[in-house]
């Protein structure tokens, strides 16, 4: 199993904000924002197929996405992830007082993985403890 280094961008996509609107729960927001776009030569370089689970590691933190084909490009070695809960595990939290983080050209690293993708509340409970989204303590986090 290969580990491919990459510089990773994230940012608004359409369908992120289509999805947003009926709600950030919705199956079809966490579709349209847990995916990693990448060249197809690099799916191909550390043997990927689409659809596969791939972990993408920075300096910040590491987050389960799935690998689709960019459909921009070529691109090799740059990967894409829309701005959203995913995204936000793997930039730098810091804003240095502008309220918005650095969201283009993180070093990272990309894997296959067989570790699956964290659901929104799994991420928030990892991220800000064992509430759920309710409110209530959780402890099965």
């Amino acid at each position: 199993m290969d580990t491919l280094k990459v510089s990773l961008l994230t940012g608004r996509t359409v369908n992120q904000g289509k999805w947003k609107e009926l709600g950030k729960l919705s199956r079809e927001y966490m579709e349209s924002v847990a995916v990693c776009e990448m060249d197809p030569q690099d799916m191909r370089r550390v043997g990927l197929r689409e659809g596969r689970n791939v972990k993408v590691t920075t300096r910040f933190g590491s987050v389960v996405v799935k690998a689709v084909k960019s459909k921009r490009g070529p691109h090799p070695g740059k990967v894409f992830i829309p701005y959203g809960p995913w995204s936000n595990i793997v930039v730098d939290p810091e804003t240095d007082g502008t309220g918005m983080p650095s969201l283009k050209g993180v070093e990272a690293t990309v894997e296959p993985t067989e570790e699956p993708i964290m659901s929104l509340e799994k991420i928030l409970m990892r991220c800000y403890g064992g509430r759920s989204l309710g409110g209530e303590e959780r402890t099965d986090a």
